[in-house]
């Protein structure tokens, strides 16, 4: 019986690859590596994932998280060229630096860097020739330091948090440096080197700031309950870009969900491994949907009334 069905699932396979115009659709392979885990990197995968699912495309995943480490993401990298998998997509700046070195045949989707240009991943945002292409997240940081500025003009020193290792958070702490010399404020600024060392991070900045902003920094971002907790604690108004982290006690950012990033890059693959586009062909892009979330209840916490008008034109108000 057995043998029986291997002849017919044979037969089937070879009257199809006869009849012209019917062919057999492929299933692709894709390793996906990304530096840590947090919630808007997950949610960077799923929009990745949901724009090939919507395109048509087969795929199987393979997840690899580098733990916050370059030697992590090194090994990664060589692992997925050796196996020859059809795609990578390369989550945030040092996994995709990692990727980008090492792979140079299989093409290379990647999302979440602040400045590919800068970081080394492409020669330019339009098309490269070479095989790599991608979706930035870019923050709008002059506008966002704007709105919290507005939202707490008494607050004139700024605390942040970030690990000066990567180049997608210094990128990101040069931009802030700037908007708020722009408008007279002053930062504190405190590195750190992984994610156990947050909560410490955030400790050191209290009687020294008057509110936080939290950049586009992974490390800060995979351990940012322990920046709340802090700032719950001691009555310090906590403010960041990414909107997925309102929920988790931010009392408000300007930013794009991550789910839209990974979607961007999600349809950049799908041009790669169904229409056949050499990724050379395919310019990096940049995430333009911002909306605005606030969290009134985290503002209480920390001591801020937050004005009703920023509640009635937010985008979605976490309660």
């Amino acid at each position: 019986m057995k043998n029986r069905l291997m002849y017919c699932f044979t037969l089937t396979i070879m009257i199809a690859l006869l009849i012209p115009g019917v062919t057999i659709a492929k299933q692709f392979k894709i390793g996906v590596t990304t530096i840590v885990a947090h919630p808007a990197l997950e949610a960077d995968q799923k929009g990745f994932e949901k724009a090939l699912a919507d395109a048509g495309v087969d795929a199987t995943y393979d997840y690899q998280n580098a733990q916050g480490e370059m030697a992590n993401a090194q090994a990664i990298a060589q692992k997925f060229d050796a196996e020859k998998v059809d795609l990578v997509h390369a989550i945030a700046t040092p996994t995709a630096q990692a990727a980008c070195k090492v792979i140079k045949k299989i093409p290379v989707v990647y999302s979440s860097v602040t400045d590919p240009v800068d970081a080394g991943l492409v020669k330019t945002m339009e098309a490269d020739g070479a095989n790599v292409t991608g979706v930035s997240d870019a923050w709008p940081v002059d506008r966002q330091i704007e709105l919290y500025h507005e939202m707490l003009p008494a607050a004139k020193k700024w605390g942040t948090i970030y690990n000066a290792g990567d180049a997608n958070s210094v990128k990101s702490i040069s931009w802030t440096r700037d908007a708020m010399k722009k408008r007279g404020l002053e930062m504190v600024e405190v590195t750190i080197s992984n994610s156990s060392e947050v909560y410490t991070a955030a400790q050191s900045l209290i009687g020294r700031v008057d509110a936080v902003y939290i950049t586009s920094d992974n490390m800060a971002a995979s351990a940012f309950g322990s920046i709340t907790k802090v700032c719950d604690g001691n009555k310090i108004p906590l403010f960041a870009g990414n909107t997925d982290q309102v929920p988790q006690g931010a009392i408000a950012a300007l930013g794009f969900e991550y789910f839209d990033v990974g979607y961007a890059a999600g349809k950049k693959a799908a041009m790669i491994l169904k229409d056949g586009k050499n990724p050379g062909s395919v310019p990096s892009g940049l995430s333009e949907i911002l909306k605005l979330h606030v969290n009134p209840k985290a503002a209480a916490k920390q001591g801020m009334k937050l004005d009703k008008k920023y509640i009635d034109k937010a985008d979605k108000v976490i309660e």
